[in-house]
């Protein structure tokens, strides 16, 4: 694919906010962890001015300028003039809530979550975004990574990078498709959620992005009206197969009361089905799983078609699936492989590979690899070497897979590498150090598994220049 020198673009946001994933499988590295600052507001934190906004920034932010001062700027669109509250000041950059709308957009819609809004809780920054616009900011986000990071050409990432709805959002109006949601309880012991990049909570009466079987569990649970301990974590969980499932800082909980009982239920089953087949998986409740109700069929279908499963170019082959959690493209892999291929999976979190075990029993060609993604791949004492692969599958957390694990792909020689990401920059980043080893960028799908924020998730495709690569769409698509 063509590089572009040129990188001039909206400026990003150096804090790019993302959404919660499973732990970075990377070996421990000194320093601390980058953390929302306690220290104290400079002067102009309050203050509200008049902006006219640009364009859209990662993180779910637009870009405004005032003075010359890069402004990011939250709940509202491109072309808006609105009038702006700084909640963070700096000598660099500022970040601002839109308080008021002077001239809307026409792609502005009354907000599907209000609690959402200016001064309430994270995670549903785009909720006055219609849908359809909603993905072309998701899709413009992808774009100017890509251009920006990897240095690719504007115009060939505009032609074929699209962000796609999963099935049935769109009647749904983007609501009720999360299968997992997390909750901490107030001071007063009232369930709800931190503010956007506070440690303030925000108590909810209702979590409209919750599945209609997680909300109805929710009442019944009296999650939203009884009284918590305060700062007690609730994890909800409504799974495929199955009673849904509340774990209250850890520990299961069932009719209003701890569930002491010996078969507590601490694991729940999910079934994804498709044309490749259907697999069942057990999965820790409160463990690392797609949260949308559609994103584990949507994600493998995608995978499969990338990997060059719906072509038969699997069969016999090797693949490495790294960052494998607790199995979900590990077991249609081994299926497209067939007994003569082999599928390595890697996995950092041991209770996942614990699952992964158990879902892979029937999968005499599957290898399970406990450890961080990056000292698995370097070998070294103790550790079983990686063999050298057709095919690398990575799933990696929201910062991405890294200098090193990407160096370490790059020595197997794979002519295919399918990655999954959910943060634009991270892929971005890594696109480009795969460029440094040959790889080319052939394809990306964007899928909009998160509407009303400003999460999106992408399947690249990377082919090992030398390699001739079937742009055909296959049956997944």
């Amino acid at each position: 694919m063509p590089r572009n020198p040129d990188r001039r673009t909206a400026p990003a946001d150096p804090e790019q906010g993302g959404r919660p994933r499973r732990r970075p499988q990377r070996s421990p590295r000194p320093g601390r962890a980058r953390r929302v600052s306690d220290a104290a507001p400079g002067p102009e934190v309050g203050q509200e001015f008049e902006l006219e906004v640009g364009p859209v920034a990662h993180g779910g932010h637009c870009v405004a300028r005032l003075d010359g001062r890069v402004v990011f700027v939250r709940h509202t669109l491109p072309g808006e003039r609105v009038r702006a509250r700084v909640t963070e000041g700096g000598p660099t950059f500022w970040r601002a809530d839109a308080v008021e709308v002077l001239e809307a957009s026409p792609d502005r819609v009354e907000p599907l979550w209000p609690a959402a809004g200016a001064d309430g809780v994270g995670g549903g920054e785009l909720s006055h975004v219609a849908l359809p616009a909603q993905r072309r900011w998701k899709t413009a986000v992808l774009v100017e990574q890509l251009q920006r990071l990897a240095r690719l050409d504007a115009d060939w990432l505009a032609e074929h990078v699209t962000v796609e709805a999963a099935p049935a959002d769109d009647e749904r109006r983007g609501l009720h498709y999360r299968t997992r949601i997390d909750l901490v309880a107030d001071a007063d012991g009232h369930a709800g959620m931190r503010k956007h990049r506070s440690h303030d909570i925000v108590a909810l009466k209702k979590m409209p992005l919750a599945s209609a079987e997680l909300a109805a569990f929710a009442v019944a649970e009296d999650v939203f009206t009884r009284t918590w301990t305060p700062g007690a974590r609730l994890e909800l969980v409504a799974p495929s197969e199955g009673d849904p499932a509340l774990l209250v800082d850890g520990e299961p909980w069932r009719r209003g009361k701890p569930d002491s009982r010996p078969n507590a239920r601490r694991a729940v089953t999910e079934v994804v089905t498709g044309p490749w087949g259907t697999h069942r998986y057990r999965v820790a409740a409160d463990g690392f799983w797609q949260v949308h109700r559609e994103a584990p069929a949507v994600l493998t279908g995608a995978v499969l078609d990338a990997a060059g499963a719906s072509a038969g170019e699997l069969a016999g082959a090797t693949v490495l699936d790294l960052y494998s959690g607790a199995g979900l493209f590990t077991l249609p892999l081994a299926d497209a492989v067939g007994h003569e291929g082999r599928v390595v999976a890697v996995e950092g979190d041991e209770r996942a590979v614990k699952d992964a075990r158990r879902n892979a029993h029937a999968h005499g060609q599957v290898e399970l690899r406990l450890g961080a993604v990056d000292r698995v791949l370097a070998g070294g004492p103790g550790e079983a070497e990686v063999p050298a692969a057709d095919v690398v599958v990575l799933d990696p957390p929201r910062s991405g897979a890294g200098r090193a694990v990407v160096d370490a792909i790059a020595a197997r020689e794979p002519r295919r590498i399918v990655y999954v990401a959910c943060d634009p920059a991270a892929l971005a980043r890594d696109v480009g150090y795969l460029a440094a080893h040959g790889y080319a960028l052939t394809g990306v799908r964007g899928f909009d598994l998160f509407p009303h924020t400003h999460h999106v998730e992408a399947v690249a495709v990377l082919d090992r220049q030398g390699w001739t690569v079937d742009e055909t769409p296959g049956q997944y698509a």
